[in-house]
């Protein structure tokens, strides 16, 4: 349980070193797409203790918020 948490953590925190460095070129609205997406994929993460499913749905909530709010 612990090394499931700690990779999800670690796979985390080395999408959002990606991402982050990858904005340099984005619109503003592929900016909050993304940013929505990071934000729902901790969220989801966090919310279901670590797992996949919760990870990736929260990921996909947050990328569609942040797109329309983005506009």
């Amino acid at each position: 349980m612990k090394t499931n948490h700690r990779l999800t953590i670690a796979t985390l925190a080395v999408a959002a070193v990606l991402g982050l460095s990858a904005c340099g070129g984005m619109s503003s609205r592929d900016k909050s797409t993304a940013v929505g997406a990071g934000v729902g994929a901790i969220g989801g993460a966090v919310l279901t203790g670590g797992s996949a499913v919760g990870t990736v749905g929260g990921a996909a909530v947050g990328g569609i918020i942040g797109n329309q709010v983005g506009k």
